[in-house]
This record gives structure tokens, C-alpha cells and sequence, in this order.
């Protein structure tokens, strides 16, 4: 979130805390599986508009995006000429360098529960598409992306049994508006330990790292191994601590509030398994899938709630009609039954709309992938994509298409080119943002899909790392799929 004057801070408190019920009411599932599942889509499969968008283009704005946030001293090619190195003092408790990592969203506090969700879901896209990212001129940057936070979370494991989740107080950062280059105020950094801990967050963080380490096994196997190694460490961590991190780090509860954690220990361990193909990792996972009973069909999929990528991963791991039977039935009630609005969005959060629909579509691609209803869920994919890029009649993604946002929730796009000062003014300023937030995918419309491109109007104009993440990964998912009819 963005910096708002404190008098709103109890609202948005509210706001950021998404409830995440599940819904009970069965779907119908299948009962074929398909342990070695095609991995090509034939030209009879191919979606109906594939291609009608430059999917290149959306990815490179995208990954722009993600280096408009970065936090730290910036590398010579930073392609975001209004951002310069800031808060390069940002340590641990004992002194620990903690600089670097992204900042989460028009604010500069670093939370290090959704920058770890963002960074697996990101990865996660990369190993799928490859060849998207590759014939878009984007591996490079895909790989830089995903490495700004994990040379940040290496950081921030100081040791075996202990992790720092947050730089940064919301409540003071919210007292400024400006860049994060003039931000002059305290930063207390927060840590889960053997005393305090949070297992979500470690194994959030131990899933994004062993992703991460098969991203760069190939060009990069010393770090590979690093990254590896840091996962192992986390996720034992998790699995032998047990706790929410969020009441060891008191200050996230108000945005980013984790329900439970067996859902990431279970991720964490799945992760595990796909990156080093040790079968206790298999076995842990299947045990804590049992015991958290993450069988039931959830209702999305997003940081708080990873039960649909736990049971489509666990379906592309094993082949087991179990988990392939749990994909399809989220699947098939997100395709048909879930609400929509007027014009076809996918509807399961007020806040983050656009961020719940390239989520699903993101994981009902993937499940696709797994030879599950193949057709069907890339169909439901580009319907979801494409209406974020135009088909509902305008683009949300700021910088691209038709009509896009000009007035992303955004501290710093909104100050005027330096030495200009920035303050609160700029955000209450009408009119466009002074720098183009490239890339950003702003909240959404509302259910009847209603949108305000007003810069005070965070429930539609917010921007974060999450909401991008699964966005971009659905996209590299088309643009795989354009690439296959085309070679087809």
C-alpha cells in the first residue's frame, strides 16, 4: 500500500487482512490421470485470440516493473532512469546487512512473506516457460528479477534458525509520501527465531529458494547450490519451529496476515522435492498434505492461501489421480462457478481483483499442462489475461494497450523529477503520474466492473509485488502456447 494519511490506517488495516474462507460445495472431478502428460498443445487446442496482444512486451513491462521497486544500490544497467540507490543503511538487529530486496507496493516497507510468494510464483513461470521468456529477449531479466530477492533473502538468514521478515515500520513509513531515495527515517528490522517462530514465512522463503535454485542450476550452479542449501536450512527451520510468523512480526498481522502455515510447509517440501528429487521431501510433503487436510477444494489462490498450487504441483510431481482429481475440481469451480463480473472477470477479492484472476489463471495453466482439461483452462486463461490487457474495453497494466492507469497508488512515479521536492501534495496532484510506473498491475475494477483511475483511490489503483506475480507468469504461459501453434 502506498503511503495514506494515518487516519485511514485502521480502514486499510481491514482491507489488506483478505479473508480467505473455503468454500465447501463439492465440483465435479474426473477420474482419469495422467502420470506423463503431453507437455505441447495441439492446433485444434489452441485458445480462441491467442496472440492477439504482444505477450514480449507485457513481459518486459512486467519485469521493468519489479526493478522500479528494487530497494538497495541499483547495478550500472538500471533501466529506471527516476530510481537511484536508497535505504542502503537498512541492517538487522545486530548489525546484519539487510540492504536490498524490493519494496512491496507505493510504500517502502519490505515484507518478506509476499516478496518470498511473489518470487516462487515468478519462478515458477520461468522453469514452465522458458522458451517464452527466451524468444521475448526477457531471460535475462526474468533471472535478474527473481535474483534481486533471493540475494536478499540469503541476507536476511542469518542463521540456521533465523530469518528477518520485514524492514521497515508501516506505520511510520506511512507518514511519508515521496521517493524512497529522500526517505530519512528509522527502520527497525523484524525476525522470526527458534523463540519467535513462523514457519509460513520460512518455508514461503524455502519454496521460493529451491525454485529459484533450478532457475540458475544451469548458468549459475554454485549459486544454484547456495540457494539450495539456504532452503534445506529454512524449511527444517519451518518444519521444527512451529508458528505464525506474523505473531513473532507483529506489524505484518495488518496487511499481510498468514491463516495457517501447513499450506507453505507443504509447498516448501514439494519444492524441495522437484529441485533435488530426494524422496523424504516427497514423503514430507504427502504427510503434511494428510495431516493440514489440504485435499478440500479452496476457493483461490494467492500468499495467504497456496492449497491450489500445493495440489497442482503435487498432481505434476507424483501423477497421482488424487492430487490430478483436487486440480481439476478447483479448476472446474473457478471456471464455472466461481462469480464473475459483466464482462467475464473471474471476482474473488474486493482488493487485489486482478491479482485473485491471473492467479487462478496462472494455476488452471499449469494444472493445463498436467494433461488436465487442457482446452478448457487455457481458454479460461486468456479470457482472464486478455481482460486485463484490453478486452474489458481498457488495459490495467500501466504503460501498455488502450487507455492503460495513469494514476498508480504510487509514492514515488508520483514525484516530480528530481531535485523537485516531493511530498503530500503529489499525491493528492490531479492528473497522470510525473513517471511512468511501467509494467504495474493496478488492483482491478469492482464486481460490476467499475474502475477509477484515481491515484486516492488505492482500492483500484494499489500496485504490489503479488499482484504482478502470477500476472506475468500467465502471461509467459501464452506466450508458450503462441509459440507451440507456431511451431505446429
Amino acid at each position: 500500500m502506498g503511503g495514506v494519511p494515518l487516519l485511514l490506517v485502521a480502514l486499510l488495516t481491514l482491507q489488506r487482512s483478505w479473508t480467505a474462507a473455503v468454500r465447501g460445495s463439492p465440483s465435479i472431478v474426473g477420474g482419469g490421470s495422467l502420470a506423463n502428460p503431453p507437455q505441447t498443445v495441439s492446433s485444434e487446442e489452441v485458445t480462441t485470440g491467442l496472440g492477439h496482444y504482444d505477450y514480449d512486451k507485457v513481459l518486459e513491462l512486467s519485469l521493468l516493473f519489479y526493478e522500479a521497486q528494487r530497494s538497495g544500490h541499483l547495478p550500472k544497467d538500471n533501466r529506471v532512469p527516476w530510481r537511484s540507490d536508497s535505504c542502503l543503511k537498512d541492517r538487522g538487529q545486530h548489525g546484519e546487512d539487510l540492504e536490498g530486496g524490493y519494496y512491496d507496493a507505493g510504500d517502502f516497507v519490505k515484507f518478506g512473506f509476499t516478496m518470498a510468494s511473489t518470487t516462487t510464483l515468478l519462478a515458477w513461470g520461468m522453469l514452465s516457460y522458458r522458451d517464452a521468456y527466451e524468444v521475448a529477449g526477457q531471460l535475462k531479466y526474468g533471472r535478474a528479477a527473481i535474483k534481486w530477492a533471493t540475494d536478499y533473502f540469503i541476507k536476511c538468514h542469518v542463521s540456521p534458525n533465523e530469518f528477518y521478515g520485514q524492514v521497515g515500520d508501516f506505520n511510520l513509513d506511512h507518514t511519508f509520501w515521496g521517493r524512497p531515495e529522500d526517505l530519512n527515517m528509522s527502520r527497525p528490522s523484524y525476525k522470526i527465531d527458534t523463540q519467535h517462530p513462523g514457519s509460513d514465512l520460512a518455508g514461503e522463503t524455502a519454496a521460493a529458494l529451491a525454485a529459484a535454485s533450478m532457475v540458475f542450476r544451469a548458468d549459475k550452479p554454485d549459486y544454484a547450490t547456495k540457494c539450495l542449501t539456504h532452503a534445506r536450512q529454512l524449511y527444517r527451520f519451518a518444519s521444527q519451529y512451529r508458528g505464525l510468523y506474523h505473531e513473532a512480526i507483529k506489524g505484518a498481522q495488518q496487511y499481510y496476515e498468514s491463516t495457517d502455515y501447513g499450506d507453505e510447509l507443504t509447498w516448501a517440501a514439494a519444492w524441495l522435492y522437484k529441485a533435488t528429487n530426494e524422496s523424504q521431501y516427497l514423503d514430507e510433503a504427502e504427510h503434511h498434505y494428510m495431516k493440514f487436510r489440504l485435499k478440500e477444494r479452496p476457493n483461490e489462490f494467492f500468499y495467504n492461501k497456496k492449497v491450489a498450487g500445493v495440489q497442482v504441483l503435487l498432481a505434476q510431481l507424483t501423477g497421482k489421480s488424487e492430487y490430478l482429481e483436487t486440480a481439476k475440481a478447483f479448476c472446474d469451480f473457478t471456471v464455472h462457478y466461481q462469480k464473475r463480473t459483466p464482462k467475464g472477470l473471474v471476482y474473488i477479492d474486493k482488493f487485489g481483483t486482478l491479482c485473485h484472476a491471473a492467479n487462478v489463471a496462472f494455476v488452471c495453466l499449469q494444472a493445463a499442462d498436467t494433461g488436465i482439461s487442457a482446452s478448457k483452462y487455457r481458454d479460461f486463461a486468456v479470457q482472464q489475461i486478455h481482460y486485463m490487457l484490453g478486452d474489458s474495453g481498457r488495459s490495467f497494466v500501466v504503460g501498455f494497450g488502450k487507455n492503460p492507469p495513469k494514476q498508480a497508488h504510487h509514492a514515488a512515479s508520483s514525484c516530480p523529477e528530481r531535485p523537485a521536492p516531493c511530498s503530500w501534495e503529489a499525491f493528492h496532484r490531479p492528473g497522470a503520474n510525473p513517471q511512468v510506473l511501467k509494467g504495474a498491475v493496478v488492483s482491478g475494477p469492482d464486481e460490476n466492473d467499475y474502475y477509477e483511475d484515481n491515484r486516492e483511490e488505492y482500492v483500484y489503483n494499489e500496485v504490489t509485488l503479488d499482484y504482478n506475480a502470477g500476472f506475468q507468469s500467465a502471461v509467459a504461459g501464452l506466450r508458450q502456447l503462441l509459440l507451440e501453434k507456431q511451431r505446429h
